[in-house]
């Protein structure tokens, strides 16, 4: 019993510390970088969901100004950088490279501060500060 405890404790400190070391892949800060993976990837039922209700119809926008050309995202990784009451910011390096054919369009993730929202017990996208 008392080997049993031990290795149990063992197993949850182990999950817990490899979670910790993981990096913010959840939260606020995955909110963002899934809904930015689902703008690339042209994704509106995704981006919609990863959205707070305010904001949808402009993701729906940013969306359809990415229709018509290749999109992809480079080197993104985003971080909780403050909260603004019950709203927590966000910040992320990396790009969007839009290829509208003999043209590309750089868009510089550390431009954008985004804001982040709980609603409906799940971390979603709201717009940029």
């Amino acid at each position: 019993m008392r080997f049993t405890l031990i290795v149990l404790f063992t197993v949850v400190l182990s999950l817990s510390l490899l979670w910790a070391c993981s990096g913010d892949s959840g939260g606020a800060a995955g909110a963002v970088e899934s809904y930015n993976q689902a703008l690339v990837e042209g994704n509106a039922e995704r981006l919609a969901t990863l959205s707070c209700a305010e904001w949808e119809a402009d993701a729906r926008n940013e969306l359809a100004s990415f229709a018509a050309v290749k999109v992809m995202l480079e080197n993104m990784q985003c971080s909780e950088t403050d909260q603004d009451g019950d709203t927590i910011l966000v910040s992320c390096s990396g790009k969007i490279i839009a290829n509208y054919g003999n043209e590309v369009l750089e868009i510089n993730l550390e431009d954008l501060t985004y804001k982040v929202v709980l609603e409906g017990s799940e971390w979603r996208m709201c717009g940029y500060r």
